[in-house]
């Protein structure tokens, strides 16, 4: 896993991470680094977002000289077609001609899907913190993303959409009884893309603060809770997963993928 250049795309608009460091959360960039360093110290990464930064040509000039890309986590929804939501398709086309290995993650994976031909709608239900009983299937037990790792396993989650049309020959390797596409594999291009829904490289203890920070969103927009008695109760069920977390084991597709790169 040495001296490997790795891309971050962040996939939240300026505003949005100015907020979480306004409460002390990290923003999902913050939380990859600290994560992909928990395996290896000798990491080179980059920053994008494609949303935000009004040059992209100097990173796009360099996209091929990344051993990989990794695409995370945002409070968008990607069927709303605002202008930074149609910047992040189109760089994500950009990658998938020019970076040989693409790991995305929740939002990264939606934006992934539909730059590939995939469609993506509100789900009927939601991941808030976490998501129970993720099954990998036959197909994922065999792919490498899923090496070491449980076929029935729990993970911080929070999603509000789903990818309900598969680009073209992706294959699913997971789903709960939430997301029927817990994760996927496919190939275009040039890449080869690895996708989760779900967040192996953020601790429960940040879904918290994110159910915290949400809370008024969470009961008054989205209408997934009735109050905040439904939101303690839902944060107790999350701590009790904590006490039962393994740190390395939940973050083992990071890992896994990281070796994917050193193995080609």
């Amino acid at each position: 896993m040495n001296n490997l250049n790795i891309l971050i795309v962040e996939g939240n608009l300026r505003e949005e991470n100015k907020n979480f460091s306004k409460v002390g959360i990290q923003t999902h960039t913050e939380s990859l680094k600290e994560s992909l360093n928990y395996f290896s110290k000798d990491l080179n990464f980059d920053v994008v977002n494609p949303s935000s930064d009004e040059d992209l040509e100097s990173i796009k000039s360099k996209l091929p000289s990344y051993h990989g890309l990794i695409w995370g986590g945002s409070s968008l929804n990607i069927y709303n077609d605002t202008p930074e939501i149609r910047n992040q398709i189109t760089f994500m086309k950009e990658c998938q001609n020019k970076v040989k290995k693409i790991l995305a993650i929740c939002w990264g994976m939606q934006v992934a899907v539909t730059a590939a031909g995939g469609q993506v709608k509100k789900a009927n239900a939601s991941h808030i913190g976490i998501a129970n009983e993720i099954t990998v299937n036959d197909k994922g037990l065999k792919h490498p993303i899923y090496k070491n790792k449980k076929k029935i396993f729990n993970s911080p989650a929070f999603n509000f959409d789903e990818v309900v049309t598969l680009p073209k020959n992706a294959v699913c390797l997971a789903s709960n009884k939430i997301n029927k596409i817990q994760s996927l594999y496919f190939e275009v291009n040039n890449s080869k893309i690895w996708g989760l829904q779900y967040h192996p490289e953020i601790n429960y203890e940040k879904m918290i603060s994110l159910i915290e920070f949400r809370k008024g969103r969470l009961i008054t927009s989205r209408k997934v809770f009735k109050d905040e008695k439904e939101i303690q109760d839902h944060i107790s069920l999350i701590k009790k997963e904590i006490k039962v977390s393994n740190k390395e084991i939940r973050m083992l597709e990071l890992k896994n993928w990281l070796n994917s790169i050193n193995l080609d």
